[in-house]
Order: structure tokens, then sequence, then C-alpha cells
């Protein structure tokens, strides 16, 4: 299915980054706990953002939730720099398994619906709502499918090793 990826693939598995992450059980013990930080941090921040778009706190005003965001993309680039480091350690393994195929296209969704919210500026309409304003229909499908796309990442990464034969 992705055998475009193939050569990619074979070539990251011979890199540097690859030997030191096959070679050092706490290396990859670091990264994974650092790789679940930054999905904390991210969901935590955008989930919250998200959950206020849909009307749960509404008493709460966006202005300070939207300035999580930041931690938000933190903890987004912690887990795309360790989430590089275990794809270079077995590439093709995980290249060819579904559950991280689905993960990916996940992330790739998430990511079209972030350039959407900043892009059509419904991020900026939704910042300037006050404490027990009611946001916009198109902040409110953007909310839900970050909620669903950002979950439905987690659930896929986490089936890696049971989805598939690759694991």
């Amino acid at each position: 299915m992705v055998t475009f990826l193939d050569p990619f693939a074979t070539w990251i598995q011979t890199t540097q980054l690859a030997f030191v992450m096959r070679d050092n059980q706490w290396l990859w013990a670091f990264c994974e706990t650092v790789h679940f930080l930054g999905l904390a941090m991210m969901v935590g921040a955008i989930g919250a953002l998200d959950l206020r778009m849909l009307g749960v706190a509404k008493q709460i005003p966006m202005r300070p939730l939207h300035r999580l965001v930041p931690w938000g993309i933190a903890g987004f680039v912690a887990n795309l720099t360790t989430g590089i480091m275990f794809y270079s350690a077995d590439a093709t393994q995980y290249t060819h398994n579904i559950a991280f195929q689905f993960k990916m296209l996940f992330v790739l969704l998430a990511g079209v619906n972030v350039l959407y919210f900043y892009g059509a500026k419904v991020s900026q309409r939704v910042e300037a709502l006050g404490p027990g304003a009611d946001a916009p229909m198109s902040a409110k499908v953007v909310a839900a499918s970050s909620l669903f796309l950002w979950f439905g990442v987690m659930y896929w990464g986490r089936m890696l090793p049971f989805i598939g034969t690759a694991f």
C-alpha cells in the first residue's frame, strides 16, 4: 500500500539515529516518556480549547484558553521529534503496519483541520468570544473534528503493537 515510502524507510534505518535508537534501551524508554508527556501537553491544551468551543465551561473566556496553544505546539514538536526517532529504528516495520498508516492519516487530517481553523480565520472569531458566548458553528465543527482526530491518533498509536503483523 505505501511502497513508495520503502526507499526512505530503508535509508533512515541506516542512519546513526537508527543505530542509537536500536542499541540504547534507555534512550527508547526516555523517548517513550517524552512522547507521552508531549501528547498530554498537546491534547490537554488543544482539548481544553476544543471543549470550550463545543460549549463546555462557557463561563471561561476564549482568550486565556487560546494562550495555551503554544503548549500544544510544543507537545506536538516533542511528539514529532520522538516519533521520528522511533520510526528510524525500524522504519519498514512501521511503514507496513496498517495502524501506523491510519495514525499518520489522522495526523495529516488533524493538520488540515488546524490549517482551516487559522486559514479561514475561525480562530479570530473564537478568540474574541467572552464568557458565556457561544462559538460559531464553524468553530464547533473544527473542535469536534479536532477531538475526534487527536483521539484517533492516540488510538491508532496505541494499537501499533496489536494490529497488523509488524510488531
